[in-house]
């Protein structure tokens, strides 16, 4: 448990010594913390509300809410959901009520990793926020919409807080070298080394620190090198750089690779951007738009693995991911390919967005209420299990579409037989003298 705002000694680590004390010198955030700003506006006004923070590790959620400690007044008490349990968290909560009710000041109770609280456990909680009694701020890296129960949703207004970017780190890295609370000027940086930290760093303000830290911590001269880096932190710096052009030859390299069934050529510029410092969430991301837009229906296991891999990641990161990744990506080469689901998404969505868009027929309407009934929603439906082919018959497109197709199965893997299959379900429509 933490009380004191903010760590003063000399002996403290670098992150430390360098985090922000106002919100001016809060690095990032522009949308929530710039002028004008929500969060701003609140801390300005005074306006200590129940508060979520939203956001990746490293980009200052700890942060703003000791600013807002400071701010009020309030006693900074910082636990983990981690690693503090109901118990731990209710003593703060009757600690903060006792005080409040006897008009004294309240406590801050900054609640690190939220969503590891089951929703029965977040509900201890929510008295003491109707009441007031306490400053409120819950933080996460996890989607709220999915780990956080509505009850406490309700009572709280949420913040999302992004990544840093490679200018914020910059801008973070050159300040730590020159600040006397920082490096105090000892060192000089080359172009290289800093572009390696920024990689390194994965938009983490905390481990770019961490990382200069280490490095000076090592160095035998005042000039922090390219190579000095790769020696600290036991990684080789690569020509990467994950917002710039190289990114995204990298990104289309692989993505055509697995298109094109070459999994040699698949595992190589993976690894190139792995070791360049990629984020493996978004290759995860890519994995799996690949599995649906080059493979499809010839082989609906691809998604699977693809969404597979990315939950590994999720769970436990690299570099124990890296071979769900790999497993990925080589049976996506390795799988039958179609486009046929890309292809005909796309001409759909050309006939929304270029087609005067139809009211939905009348029997394929819901009708739920007696008043829909007798304005015949639902009239005429038919239900295709009634039939012996289990195909009604029946036309399910606007009058102005009909005889349109927009999917189009290959005759590769297991569209093959989705595709014989259609044909048997359009020879029997035409019988039915539908399209």
């Amino acid at each position: 448990m933490e009380y004191l705002p903010f760590a003063e000694s000399g002996k403290s680590p670098l992150a430390e010594r360098m985090r922000p004390r106002d919100l001016d010198e809060v690095v990032g955030q522009k949308k929530i913390l710039g002028p004008g700003g929500p969060l701003r506006t609140l801390i300005e006004r005074g306006d200590y509300r129940s508060l979520l923070f939203w956001g990746p590790p490293g980009s200052g959620k700890t942060t703003v809410g000791r600013i807002i400690s400071h701010r009020s007044g309030a006693k900074f008490v910082h636990l983990s959901a981690a690693l503090s349990g109901v118990k731990e968290v209710k003593a703060v909560l009757e600690h903060s009520r006792a005080s409040f009710e006897l008009g004294g000041k309240r406590d801050l109770l900054f609640l690190d990793e939220i969503h590891r609280f089951t929703r029965n456990q977040q509900d201890v909680l929510l008295s003491y926020l109707e009441a007031g009694s306490i400053i409120f701020i819950g933080a996460t890296t996890e989607n709220p919409s999915f780990a956080l129960n509505a009850a406490l949703l309700s009572r709280c207004q949420l913040f999302v807080f992004s990544a840093l970017s490679s200018d914020d780190i910059t801008g973070l890295v050159r300040r730590a070298i020159a600040d006397e609370k920082g490096l105090g000027d000892r060192f000089t940086i080359t172009a290289e080394a800093e572009r390696a930290i920024i990689a390194l760093s994965d938009g983490d303000a905390r481990r770019a620190l961490t990382t200069i830290e280490l490095v000076s911590s090592i160095a035998r001269t005042d000039t922090i090198d390219v190579e000095l880096v790769e020696r600290a932190v036991q990684r080789k710096g690569l020509n990467y750089d994950r917002s710039g052009e190289e990114h995204y030859n990298l990104i289309s390299a692989l993505h055509k690779s697995i298109r094109n069934s070459d999994p040699d050529a698949a595992l190589y510029w993976l690894a190139r951007m792995i070791e360049g410092g990629e984020d493996p969430r978004y290759i995860a991301r890519r994995l799996i738009r690949i599995a649906s837009e080059d493979i499809g229906l010839a082989d609906p296991q691809g998604l699977q693995i693809a969404l597979a891999a990315r939950e590994t990641i999720e769970a436990i990161g690299l570099p124990e991911g890296d071979l769900a990744l790999a497993q990925a990506a080589v049976y996506l080469s390795c799988a039958p390919k179609s486009n046929a689901l890309y292809v005909g998404l796309n001409a759909a969505r050309e006939d929304v967005r270029n087609r005067p868009i139809e009211p939905v027929p009348l029997h394929l309407r819901n009708a739920p209420t007696r008043m829909m009934k007798d304005l015949s929603y639902g009239e005429g439906y038919k239900y295709a299990h009634d039939y012996k082919e289990g195909v009604a018959r029946m036309e399910c497109l606007p009058p102005s579409l009909l005889g349109r197709s927009y999917y189009r199965p290959t005759k590769r893997g297991d569209e093959k037989a989705l595709s014989e299959m259609l044909d048997k379900i359009k020879a029997n429509r035409k019988q039915q003298n539908l399209r």
